[in-house]
């Protein structure tokens, strides 16, 4: 499996009459890497797949797998294995039977047929649903039905498009996890198309974040939290997502609603600025911005406040021992090297 699956996309542009689909994507996967294409519904990044996969063709740009210009090859000449939202199992057709139709439609001999199919059975833990048919199964299992049939390719790239979206949150959490031990196992590159970030947080070796059909971000998921390079993957990455407050900046000191906190930029001159801070990384103390608390979430071992300071709607994602009550009276504040600092007109990170 070794060196299969390297992925380039080059300056891919996709129209849909006047309208720009996808305008100039670049991105690099690398062999055995698992890779999300993260971002919320039409972004491009379902069209990015569908591009990869053979299903559609771009208007301009080239794409390569493994070194090879595929870009006009047909989805069938390249080594790729899709499952899709909606698993596309055959009704009318066995488990056995689903598993094993893309070897029957390469002409594998008859022989070699049954223990592969056994082999990706057990891999996903259905062989002992193999007779029955796919109405039969719940929702989870047919997606394993789904998973199988792509293993059982042995395909150098895995493409799966929004494939837990149809499990409810429990079995979507077991799914996910055995998802990312299954990819590691097989050693191929996973392409994986989701509006989910956590969902892309917890799978990604590292992940693109697309917007209004660019690439806004790419880096692990670490460094796509940590600094996020404009206010809209700010605003779309974290639950809650960043906090987002105009503010002045003035001898390195961000000044919100008239109350300094220093940040780590005294490099920069005095201008204004957009202000990032995490939920997590508010404090609640004895001095800071002023804020009322109007509203508690109680999460069990968490709590996230909703707290108006200065008129702006800040939240903060607290301890269960600190909640104060609501209605309260608080000052919040933050450590400068919690502070994010973006331009408000070029929306970019300073």
């Amino acid at each position: 499996m070794n060196g299969r699956g390297h992925v380039r996309f080059e300056q891919i542009v996709k129209m849909h009459g006047n309208f720009k689909a996808l305008k100039g994507v670049d991105f690099d996967i690398r062999p055995a890497e698992f890779f999300a294409l993260l971002g919320p519904s039409g972004s491009g990044k379902s069209t990015t797949l569908r591009i990869l996969a053979g299903l559609d063709a771009p208007t301009s740009g080239r794409v390569m797998i493994d070194g090879k210009d595929v870009t006009s090859a047909d989805a069938r000449d390249r080594d790729v294995a899709m499952v899709f939202q909606s698993y596309a199992l055959y009704p009318h057709m066995t488990v056995f039977e689903n598993i094993a139709f893309p070897l029957e439609m390469a002409k594998m001999a008859k022989a070699d047929i049954a223990p592969a199919v056994q082999d990706a059975a057990r891999k996903v833990k259905i062989e002992h649903l193999l007779e029955r048919k796919p109405g039969q199964l719940s929702g989870g299992q047919q997606q394993r039905c789904a998973l199988a049939r792509a293993i059982v390719r042995r395909a150098s790239l895995f493409l799966l498009d929004e494939p837990l979206s149809n499990l409810d949150a429990k079995l979507r959490l077991e799914t996910r996890a055995e998802l990312k031990k299954l990819q590691r196992s097989l050693g191929v590159t996973a392409v994986y198309v989701t509006h989910d970030q956590e969902e892309a947080m917890t799978l990604a070796d590292r992940m693109a974040v697309f917007m209004a059909g660019e690439i806004e971000q790419i880096g692990t998921p670490a460094e796509v939290f940590t600094r996020p390079n404009s206010l809209d993957v700010a605003a779309f990455i974290g639950s809650p997502p960043m906090n987002l407050i105009p503010a002045r900046l003035a001898g390195g000191n961000v000044i919100i609603a008239g109350q300094p906190l220093a940040t780590t930029r005294a490099d920069l001159s005095d201008r204004n600025v957009t202000v990032g801070i995490r939920p997590s990384a508010l404090r609640i103390g004895p001095t800071g911005l002023p804020a009322k608390v109007d509203l508690v979430e109680d999460l069990g071992d968490s709590a996230v406040l909703d707290l108006d300071c200065a008129g702006t709607r800040v939240r903060a994602r607290i301890n269960h021992d600190d909640i104060p009550p609501e209605n309260s009276s608080v000052f919040v504040t933050a450590r400068p090297q919690d502070i994010h600092l973006f331009d408000p007109d070029t929306r970019k990170r300073i």
